[in-house]
Protein backbone atom coordinates (compact mmCIF):
# COMPACT_ATOMS: atom_id res chain seq x y z
CA UNK A 1 0.00 0.00 0.00
CA UNK A 2 1.28 3.87 -0.62
CA UNK A 3 2.41 5.33 1.79
CA UNK A 4 2.77 8.90 0.01
CA UNK A 5 1.01 12.06 1.49
CA UNK A 6 -2.19 12.27 -0.06
CA UNK A 7 -1.59 15.96 -2.28
CA UNK A 8 -4.80 18.21 -2.30
CA UNK A 9 -6.21 19.44 -5.36
CA UNK A 10 -5.13 23.07 -6.09
CA UNK A 11 -6.71 23.88 -9.21
CA UNK A 12 -8.96 27.08 -7.92
CA UNK A 13 -5.73 28.32 -6.35
CA UNK A 14 -4.59 31.60 -7.56
CA UNK A 15 -2.25 34.43 -7.03
CA UNK A 16 1.29 31.60 -7.10
CA UNK A 17 2.93 30.51 -10.03
CA UNK A 18 4.81 27.31 -11.11
CA UNK A 19 8.29 28.86 -11.74
CA UNK A 20 8.17 30.53 -8.40
CA UNK A 21 7.53 27.58 -5.95
CA UNK A 22 9.59 25.96 -7.58
CA UNK A 23 12.40 28.29 -7.60
CA UNK A 24 11.27 29.11 -3.45
CA UNK A 25 11.45 25.29 -2.65
CA UNK A 26 14.56 24.52 -4.46
CA UNK A 27 15.09 21.91 -7.25
CA UNK A 28 17.63 19.82 -5.56
CA UNK A 29 15.22 19.43 -2.46
CA UNK A 30 12.27 18.72 -5.01
CA UNK A 31 14.18 16.22 -6.53
CA UNK A 32 14.82 14.21 -3.32
CA UNK A 33 11.29 14.77 -2.17
CA UNK A 34 9.98 13.57 -5.45
CA UNK A 35 12.72 10.40 -5.00
CA UNK A 36 11.08 9.43 -1.53
CA UNK A 37 7.53 10.11 -2.62
CA UNK A 38 8.46 7.44 -5.60
CA UNK A 39 9.65 5.17 -3.50
CA UNK A 40 6.78 5.43 -0.89
CA UNK A 41 4.13 5.03 -3.30
CA UNK A 42 5.56 1.82 -4.17
CA UNK A 43 6.74 3.57 -7.75
CA UNK A 44 9.86 1.14 -8.69
CA UNK A 45 6.81 -2.04 -8.37
CA UNK A 46 4.80 -0.28 -11.21
CA UNK A 47 7.72 0.60 -12.93
CA UNK A 48 8.36 -3.29 -12.66
CA UNK A 49 4.42 -3.85 -14.11
CA UNK A 50 4.86 -1.02 -17.05
CA UNK A 51 8.68 -2.44 -18.41
CA UNK A 52 6.49 -6.05 -18.88
CA UNK A 53 3.65 -4.10 -20.53
CA UNK A 54 5.84 -1.60 -22.24
CA UNK A 55 8.05 -4.50 -23.93
CA UNK A 56 5.10 -6.78 -24.47
CA UNK A 57 2.96 -3.77 -26.47
CA UNK A 58 6.48 -3.31 -28.87
CA UNK A 59 6.48 -6.78 -29.77
CA UNK A 60 2.29 -7.15 -30.57
CA UNK A 61 2.64 -2.61 -32.42
CA UNK A 62 5.72 -4.56 -34.57
CA UNK A 63 3.68 -7.04 -35.84
CA UNK A 64 0.50 -5.14 -36.86
CA UNK A 65 2.46 -2.36 -38.64
CA UNK A 66 4.19 -5.10 -40.58
CA UNK A 67 0.32 -7.14 -40.91
CA UNK A 68 -0.77 -3.68 -42.81
CA UNK A 69 1.82 -3.62 -44.75
CA UNK A 70 2.10 -7.32 -46.08
CA UNK A 71 -1.74 -7.04 -46.50
CA UNK A 72 -1.60 -4.08 -48.19
CA UNK A 73 1.61 -5.01 -50.19
CA UNK A 74 3.67 -2.19 -49.30
CA UNK A 75 7.24 -3.34 -48.72
CA UNK A 76 9.23 -0.84 -47.72
CA UNK A 77 7.74 -0.90 -44.38
CA UNK A 78 10.04 -3.23 -42.96
CA UNK A 79 13.07 -0.92 -43.40
CA UNK A 80 11.34 2.07 -41.97
CA UNK A 81 10.68 -0.11 -38.94
CA UNK A 82 13.77 -1.29 -38.29
CA UNK A 83 15.54 2.21 -38.55
CA UNK A 84 13.09 3.39 -36.44
CA UNK A 85 13.56 0.51 -33.62
CA UNK A 86 17.21 0.94 -33.74
CA UNK A 87 16.78 4.68 -33.03
CA UNK A 88 14.36 4.14 -30.48
CA UNK A 89 15.72 1.11 -28.45
CA UNK A 90 19.18 0.67 -27.72
CA UNK A 91 21.58 -2.27 -28.59
CA UNK A 92 20.51 -6.05 -28.72
CA UNK A 93 16.56 -4.36 -27.75
CA UNK A 94 16.78 -3.10 -30.93
CA UNK A 95 18.16 -6.01 -32.44
CA UNK A 96 15.66 -8.40 -30.72
CA UNK A 97 12.96 -6.23 -31.54
CA UNK A 98 14.20 -6.48 -35.80
CA UNK A 99 14.23 -10.20 -35.46
CA UNK A 100 10.47 -9.59 -34.77
CA UNK A 101 10.03 -8.04 -38.04
CA UNK A 102 11.31 -10.67 -39.66
CA UNK A 103 9.55 -13.07 -38.35
CA UNK A 104 6.04 -11.07 -38.60
CA UNK A 105 7.31 -10.96 -42.63
CA UNK A 106 7.83 -14.38 -42.79
CA UNK A 107 4.02 -15.09 -41.24
CA UNK A 108 2.36 -12.72 -43.24
CA UNK A 109 3.73 -14.42 -46.36
CA UNK A 110 1.39 -17.85 -45.74
CA UNK A 111 -1.21 -15.91 -43.66
CA UNK A 112 -1.53 -12.56 -45.47
CA UNK A 113 -4.23 -10.72 -42.43
CA UNK A 114 -3.26 -13.11 -39.55
CA UNK A 115 -0.41 -10.89 -38.42
CA UNK A 116 -2.75 -7.86 -39.16
CA UNK A 117 -5.79 -8.94 -37.10
CA UNK A 118 -4.13 -10.39 -34.21
CA UNK A 119 -1.37 -7.24 -34.00
CA UNK A 120 -4.08 -5.33 -34.30
CA UNK A 121 -6.35 -6.74 -31.48
CA UNK A 122 -3.25 -7.51 -28.88
CA UNK A 123 -2.22 -4.26 -29.50
CA UNK A 124 -4.89 -2.36 -28.38
CA UNK A 125 -5.35 -4.60 -25.22
CA UNK A 126 -1.87 -4.08 -24.46
CA UNK A 127 -2.05 -0.41 -24.86
CA UNK A 128 -4.92 -0.02 -22.39
CA UNK A 129 -3.39 -2.13 -19.92
CA UNK A 130 -0.42 -0.11 -19.90
CA UNK A 131 -1.81 3.30 -20.03
CA UNK A 132 -4.34 1.79 -17.12
CA UNK A 133 -1.39 0.57 -15.34
CA UNK A 134 -0.01 4.16 -15.63
CA UNK A 135 -3.02 5.50 -14.11
CA UNK A 136 -2.33 3.42 -11.44
CA UNK A 137 0.67 4.60 -10.86
CA UNK A 138 0.25 8.11 -10.89
CA UNK A 139 -2.75 7.52 -8.18
CA UNK A 140 -0.15 6.08 -5.96
CA UNK A 141 1.44 8.91 -6.35
CA UNK A 142 -0.74 11.41 -5.47
CA UNK A 143 -1.75 9.91 -2.74
CA UNK A 144 -5.03 8.48 -3.97
CA UNK A 145 -5.98 4.91 -3.39
CA UNK A 146 -8.88 4.32 -5.14
CA UNK A 147 -8.68 4.32 -9.15
CA UNK A 148 -11.48 4.96 -11.86
CA UNK A 149 -14.53 2.33 -12.03
CA UNK A 150 -13.27 -0.52 -14.52
CA UNK A 151 -15.29 0.98 -17.89
CA UNK A 152 -14.25 4.43 -17.06
CA UNK A 153 -10.88 3.30 -16.50
CA UNK A 154 -10.14 1.59 -19.94
CA UNK A 155 -12.28 3.47 -21.73
CA UNK A 156 -9.63 6.34 -20.70
CA UNK A 157 -6.65 4.35 -21.33
CA UNK A 158 -7.73 3.84 -24.74
CA UNK A 159 -8.01 7.10 -25.56
CA UNK A 160 -4.93 8.19 -23.95
CA UNK A 161 -2.77 5.17 -25.45
CA UNK A 162 -4.18 6.84 -29.38
CA UNK A 163 -3.74 10.35 -28.25
CA UNK A 164 -0.08 10.12 -26.45
CA UNK A 165 1.13 7.24 -28.28
CA UNK A 166 0.63 9.34 -31.32
CA UNK A 167 2.69 11.79 -30.47
CA UNK A 168 5.54 9.48 -28.98
CA UNK A 169 5.20 7.16 -32.49
CA UNK A 170 5.97 10.91 -34.70
CA UNK A 171 9.06 11.62 -31.78
CA UNK A 172 10.77 8.23 -32.87
CA UNK A 173 9.94 8.60 -36.27
CA UNK A 174 11.43 11.93 -36.30
CA UNK A 175 14.69 10.30 -34.62
CA UNK A 176 14.99 7.41 -36.86
CA UNK A 177 13.84 8.93 -39.79
CA UNK A 178 15.83 12.50 -39.75
CA UNK A 179 18.41 11.83 -42.28
CA UNK A 180 15.93 10.52 -44.81
CA UNK A 181 13.41 13.41 -44.32
CA UNK A 182 15.88 16.30 -44.66
CA UNK A 183 17.64 14.73 -47.99
CA UNK A 184 13.87 15.08 -49.58
CA UNK A 185 13.83 18.45 -48.74
CA UNK A 186 16.72 18.58 -52.01
CA UNK A 187 17.64 22.04 -50.30
CA UNK A 188 21.07 21.96 -48.18
CA UNK A 189 20.27 24.23 -45.61
CA UNK A 190 16.73 23.41 -44.99
CA UNK A 191 18.33 19.79 -44.53
CA UNK A 192 21.35 20.68 -42.18
CA UNK A 193 18.33 22.66 -40.41
CA UNK A 194 16.27 19.78 -40.03
CA UNK A 195 19.38 17.90 -38.72
CA UNK A 196 19.65 19.76 -35.85
CA UNK A 197 15.99 20.91 -35.26
CA UNK A 198 14.58 16.99 -35.28
CA UNK A 199 16.32 16.72 -31.20
CA UNK A 200 14.09 19.03 -29.87
CA UNK A 201 11.21 18.28 -31.96
CA UNK A 202 11.21 14.70 -30.49
CA UNK A 203 11.65 15.79 -27.48
CA UNK A 204 9.11 18.43 -27.38
CA UNK A 205 6.78 15.56 -28.61
CA UNK A 206 7.53 12.88 -25.80
CA UNK A 207 7.06 16.24 -22.99
CA UNK A 208 3.21 16.51 -24.56
CA UNK A 209 2.80 13.04 -24.19
CA UNK A 210 4.13 12.68 -20.61
CA UNK A 211 2.03 16.03 -20.09
CA UNK A 212 -1.56 14.33 -21.71
CA UNK A 213 -0.78 11.61 -19.47
CA UNK A 214 -0.13 13.79 -16.40
CA UNK A 215 -3.25 16.10 -16.72
CA UNK A 216 -5.57 13.19 -17.55
CA UNK A 217 -4.60 9.89 -16.24
CA UNK A 218 -5.07 10.77 -12.02
CA UNK A 219 -8.53 10.43 -10.51
CA UNK A 220 -8.42 13.74 -9.47
CA UNK A 221 -8.55 17.51 -10.79
CA UNK A 222 -5.51 18.74 -11.94
CA UNK A 223 -4.04 21.76 -11.74
CA UNK A 224 -3.06 24.05 -15.08
CA UNK A 225 -0.48 22.58 -17.57
CA UNK A 226 1.81 24.87 -15.92
CA UNK A 227 2.19 23.28 -12.58
CA UNK A 228 2.88 19.81 -15.04
CA UNK A 229 4.98 21.27 -17.62
CA UNK A 230 8.40 21.01 -15.23
CA UNK A 231 8.18 17.09 -14.56
CA UNK A 232 6.85 16.37 -17.96
CA UNK A 233 10.09 18.01 -19.15
CA UNK A 234 12.01 15.96 -16.30
CA UNK A 235 10.63 12.71 -17.53
CA UNK A 236 11.07 13.42 -21.69
CA UNK A 237 14.98 14.15 -20.60
CA UNK A 238 15.64 11.31 -18.23
CA UNK A 239 14.17 9.07 -20.74
CA UNK A 240 16.32 10.56 -23.65
CA UNK A 241 19.38 10.23 -20.88
CA UNK A 242 18.45 6.65 -20.73
CA UNK A 243 18.22 5.20 -24.54
CA UNK A 244 21.27 7.65 -25.08
CA UNK A 245 23.87 6.30 -22.64
CA UNK A 246 21.95 2.21 -22.26
CA UNK A 247 22.82 2.78 -26.58
CA UNK A 248 26.37 3.88 -25.34
CA UNK A 249 27.04 1.06 -23.04
CA UNK A 250 25.61 -1.61 -25.29
CA UNK A 251 27.91 -0.62 -27.96
CA UNK A 252 30.98 -0.49 -26.04
CA UNK A 253 30.34 -3.74 -24.09
CA UNK A 254 31.68 -6.57 -25.50
CA UNK A 255 30.83 -9.30 -22.36
CA UNK A 256 26.84 -8.05 -21.87
CA UNK A 257 26.63 -10.22 -25.42
CA UNK A 258 28.47 -12.84 -23.98
CA UNK A 259 26.63 -13.12 -20.77
CA UNK A 260 23.47 -13.31 -21.36
CA UNK A 261 23.42 -15.12 -24.61
CA UNK A 262 20.19 -15.77 -26.78
CA UNK A 263 18.51 -13.53 -23.68
CA UNK A 264 20.89 -10.79 -24.37
CA UNK A 265 17.86 -8.94 -26.59
CA UNK A 266 15.46 -9.61 -23.94
CA UNK A 267 17.17 -8.76 -20.90
CA UNK A 268 18.27 -5.45 -22.91
CA UNK A 269 14.47 -5.00 -23.84
CA UNK A 270 13.39 -4.99 -20.38
CA UNK A 271 16.27 -3.18 -18.85
CA UNK A 272 15.28 -0.47 -20.88
CA UNK A 273 11.57 -0.48 -21.00
CA UNK A 274 12.50 -0.22 -17.23
CA UNK A 275 14.80 2.72 -16.69
CA UNK A 276 11.85 4.34 -19.13
CA UNK A 277 9.55 3.53 -16.66
CA UNK A 278 11.20 5.33 -13.72
CA UNK A 279 12.34 8.13 -16.09
CA UNK A 280 8.21 8.61 -16.50
CA UNK A 281 7.44 7.96 -12.65
CA UNK A 282 10.14 10.10 -11.61
CA UNK A 283 8.70 13.26 -13.39
CA UNK A 284 5.55 12.58 -12.86
CA UNK A 285 6.03 12.24 -8.88
CA UNK A 286 7.90 15.47 -9.05
CA UNK A 287 4.70 17.41 -10.48
CA UNK A 288 3.35 15.89 -7.42
CA UNK A 289 5.39 17.31 -5.05
CA UNK A 290 5.34 20.59 -6.72
CA UNK A 291 1.76 20.35 -5.88
CA UNK A 292 2.35 19.12 -2.37
CA UNK A 293 4.32 22.25 -2.15
CA UNK A 294 1.99 24.72 -3.32
CA UNK A 295 -0.58 23.50 -1.00
CA UNK A 296 1.47 23.37 1.72
CA UNK A 297 1.94 19.63 2.47
CA UNK A 298 5.69 18.70 1.21
CA UNK A 299 6.52 15.80 3.36
CA UNK A 300 6.17 13.16 0.89
CA UNK A 301 5.22 10.79 3.62
CA UNK A 302 2.34 10.50 5.43
CA UNK A 303 3.37 8.99 9.11
CA UNK A 304 -0.52 7.96 9.82
CA UNK A 305 0.16 5.14 6.69
CA UNK A 306 3.26 4.32 8.32
CA UNK A 307 1.91 3.38 11.15
CA UNK A 308 -1.56 2.14 10.06
CA UNK A 309 0.65 0.10 7.39
CA UNK A 310 2.88 -1.65 10.40
CA UNK A 311 2.18 -5.42 11.38
CA UNK A 312 0.83 -5.48 15.13
CA UNK A 313 3.02 -7.06 17.35
CA UNK A 314 2.10 -8.78 20.29
CA UNK A 315 2.09 -6.42 23.60
CA UNK A 316 4.63 -7.84 26.65
CA UNK A 317 2.58 -9.51 29.43
CA UNK A 318 1.69 -6.98 32.24
CA UNK A 319 4.02 -7.58 35.09
CA UNK A 320 1.40 -8.62 37.39
CA UNK A 321 -0.74 -10.37 34.90
CA UNK A 322 2.43 -12.50 34.82
CA UNK A 323 2.81 -13.42 38.11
Amino acid sequence: MSSATVVPETRDLTGDDARRTLRDCGRRKLIGDAFVRLRVADGFSHARSLAYTTSLLLVQAIIAIVGVAVAFGSGGVSHVIVRTLHAAVPGPGGDLLTRTVAQANAAGATHRYGGLAFGLVGSLVTASTTLAQIERAFNRLYGVEQDRPTLRKYGLATVLAVTAGVFICIAFAALALGESIGTSLHNREANDAWAVARWPVSFALITVAVMLLLRHSPRRRQPRLSWLAFGATVSALLWVVVTVALGVFFSLSSSFGDTYGPLAGVVALLIWSFLAAVAVLLGAAMAAELEAVRAGVAQPQDPKKVEHSEPRRARPLDAARAS
